[in-house]
């Protein structure tokens, strides 16, 4: 049988993604596609976290089947992963991030609130050596990534206080083209990491000024 990642082999060290796991928190918008990609990547161990349960409105923007609707969302990705490849071990976790949870080595965090993010920081920073924030308005995406002393100090200067920011959530005004472009910058960004070169610490891209 043909080795599905023979194409990738040059760019994905095949050998680092069986060792380690995966956290995906808050599986909407961006990081349903987040998870679906990794999946696709190779990943061994994936684990999902997320309160929420599919909605019509997520059928359009994150991809969710209308068999999903008013089913966890964390439990719709994870039968769709193992579609992809049933060996893979997926954990899913149908709640809020607490402090207290085991996360993976390298952490793709995709709320909708800067105040949320930064609690997750504040709890899971130490734990992980790869983490990776997706952040999205209309169609301007925001990737910062931190996996090392200098993206690391750069992080924490992004959590703005919550007065600052926009009123709404960051995800109100989406579309699943978006959403697909970030997750694939937040895997770029993983990818590199894999590979042992430097990340980019704060990337933003503005679809309509091309």
């Amino acid at each position: 049988m043909t080795d599905r990642f023979t194409r990738q082999k040059d760019l994905v060290p095949a050998n680092k993604l069986r060792t380690l796991t995966s956290t995906v928190i808050g599986v909407g918008v961006i990081a349903r596609q987040v998870a679906l990609q990794l999946a696709a990547l190779g990943v061994r161990r994936l684990q999902l976290i997320d309160f929420d349960n599919v909605e019509e409105t997520n059928v359009t923007t994150q991809g969710y089947y209308t068999s999903d609707l008013g089913t966890p969302k964390v439990s719709a990705t994870a039968k769709v992963i193992h579609h992809f490849n049933p060996t893979i071990t997926v954990t899913t976790v149908p709640d809020r991030f607490r402090p207290r949870q085991e996360t993976g080595e390298a952490i793709f965090c995709c709320v909708d609130s800067i105040v949320t993010r930064a609690a997750i920081w504040r709890a899971a920073h130490k734990s992980c050596s790869f983490w990776c924030d997706g952040r999205m308005l209309g169609e301007v995406l925001r990737i910062l990534s931190a996996a090392d002393p200098r993206s690391r100090d750069h992080y924490p200067t992004t959590l703005f206080e919550s007065s600052e920011a926009q009123a709404g959530r960051c995800t109100a005004r989406s579309t699943i083209y978006t959403a697909n472009i970030a997750a694939g910058f937040m895997l770029h960004q993983f990818t590199r990491w894999l590979r042992g070169l430097p990340v980019e610490r704060d990337l933003t891209l503005n679809l309509l000024a091309g």
